[in-house]
């Protein structure tokens, strides 16, 4: 990320400091908490389709500090989804909370179901790029339509590669958004 990006996040973006004993040692290594947490919330996930009567393969994995969780191979994943990834964004904060019901502590994992989040993180960093290159060449600002969290940290990121200009988030949730303006 250049110093020019100015990223403003969310507390989803910031850093959730491990368990401490109470002599202020760390509990555990991260690691270990978020592999904790990746197979608290597979449970969950589980549980969650077998009631909803849905296939789906659960892997869990840890990837930048982050347990990351998905569901993949079932037929009506699709409407986990929903549009824009709408119920996706719902069933992560379900997933989170029974994380931290569970652990006593915040989570910050991630959850993609058949591969929308991964195939939306490309279309955004394009959307990133392009648009930076836009201003790059022309000098003027260009506005985005509003986003998730999720969605305004990989387009800031993707903005960030591209020389000469910078961005920032404006707006109220859930109207909040990306304006990348030159540097």
């Amino acid at each position: 990320m250049s110093e020019t990006a100015e990223v403003i996040g969310t507390e989803e973006d910031k850093p959730v400091p491990a368990p401490t004993d109470d002599a202020g040692e760390t509990a555990e290594n991260d690691d270990d908490l978020l592999v904790q947490e990746g197979d608290i919330a597979g449970d969950y996930l589980e549980r969650l389709l077998d009631i909803l009567d849905f296939d789906g393969d659960i892997d869990l994995d840890v990837e930048a500090g982050r347990a990351i969780v998905s569901i993949d191979g079932g037929e009506d994943l699709d409407k986990l989804v929903g549009p824009r990834g709408t119920v996706l964004e719902s069933l992560q904060e379900l997933t989170r909370l029974a994380v931290q019901q569970e652990t006593g502590g915040r989570s910050r994992l991630m959850l993609d179901i058949a591969g929308w989040r991964a195939g939306r993180r490309e279309e955004l960093r394009e959307l990133g790029r392009t648009t930076a290159e836009s201003v790059a060449s022309t000098g003027e600002r260009i506005r985005l339509q509003p986003m998730s969290p999720f969605e305004r940290k990989v387009v800031h990121d993707a903005v960030a590669t591209v020389d000469g200009v910078t961005s920032e988030s404006e707006g109220e949730e859930p109207k909040r958004r990306v304006v990348v303006l030159p540097a």
